[in-house]
């Protein structure tokens, strides 16, 4: 069965989503200057989309901007509902670019069922079948990995010295009653969820030891660390940094790597093999930690989807 992408439900998600409906395409202040950064795409003009969550949203904030500062006059059709009518849409041709993730697009829509543990070959495999199948063109991908793992507090984790998943396995044999679980439900039957993480890790714990819980609340009971010790995350989400919590290292490559990437029909490609050049720079900067920033700057913060993005551009100096 295709396996889909990791989901947000948490309310903060679904405030900043209204936050960007408001904001989408409204330019103002925040919006960058036209031909700031050089003008190789003047004349061109291109429409930028997005998922309806915050990380991809801000994403096609910085793409926007981006290209803008190059000369491009830009259409801002971020926050579409939904993996599949994001693609759709690209596919359609009501928007140009967007961006999406490795194993997204390896499960979802190349309808593989087994992810590749290597990210180089994950990336380099969706690359080559999505364009000769559909002609949709992958730019090279960030380092960003938005992927599940499992994390816990900073002070419990040096406490108990843990950085990697194998870790846990020793801890449920030395003291138990540590080794406790915050998950939501559908990670604790999902192949490449709970089930799978205890096989290859060798975790065995008594059902005690998990509490099921909603997504949102789960980064809050782990933040207190009373109901359990570690909680189910996504590797870039803005409350990992706002609730001090250390991510351990998937240390033998469970979870499916879903690297995000710029994504852009063949036609378009060919048209501007600008774009490619112009964001590759703006690419290699989104880490992991750059985005649960720029997520904690939406979620936790209150800044809009725009503004996160325009001041990481500008503190990076990637729009003169």
């Amino acid at each position: 069965m295709p396996l889909p992408r990791p989901a947000r439900t948490s309310a903060l998600l679904a405030s900043a989503a209204a936050t960007v409906l408001l904001a989408s395409g409204c330019g103002g202040d925040t919006q960058a200057a036209t031909g700031s950064a050089g003008d190789e795409l003047d004349g061109a003009t291109l429409t930028v989309g997005s998922k309806d969550f915050t990380e991809n949203i801000v994403l096609g904030q910085i793409t926007m901007k981006v290209l803008q500062a190059h000369g491009a006059e830009v259409e801002d059709k971020t926050n579409i509902k939904g993996s599949v009518t994001t693609r759709q849409a690209l596919t359609s041709g009501d928007i140009d670019l967007y961006w999406e993730y490795t194993g997204t697009g390896w499960i979802s829509y190349l309808e593989h069922t087994t992810p590749i543990a290597d990210a180089t070959k994950q990336y380099e495999d969706v690359r080559d079948e999505d364009l000769t199948k559909n002609k949709i063109v992958w730019l090279k991908p960030a380092p960003l990995n938005n992927t599940y793992a499992l994390a816990l507090r900073e002070d419990t984790a040096q406490e108990l010295g843990l950085t990697k998943l194998s870790d846990i396995a020793s801890l449920a044999k030395s003291d138990p009653s540590k080794a406790t679980f915050c998950l939501e439900s559908e990670f604790s039957t999902r192949d490449d969820g709970w089930p799978g993480v205890k096989k290859t890790y060798g975790i065995d714990v008594p059902d005690d030891n998990i509490k099921m819980l909603d997504t949102g609340v789960i980064y809050n009971e782990t933040g207190e660390g009373e109901t359990c010790t570690f909680g189910e995350v996504f590797t870039t989400d803005g409350r990992i940094e706002s609730l001090k919590l250390k991510v351990l290292e998937d240390d033998k490559h469970f979870f499916p790597v879903y690297n995000a990437s710029l994504t852009l029909p063949e036609s378009i490609a060919d048209k501007y093999p600008e774009i490619a050049e112009i964001m590759a720079p703006v690419t290699a900067k989104l880490t992991d930690a750059t985005l649960q920033k720029l997520n904690a700057d939406v979620d936790v913060d209150g800044l809009t989807p725009e503004e996160a993005a325009q001041d990481w551009l500008d503190s990076e100096g990637l729009l003169n």
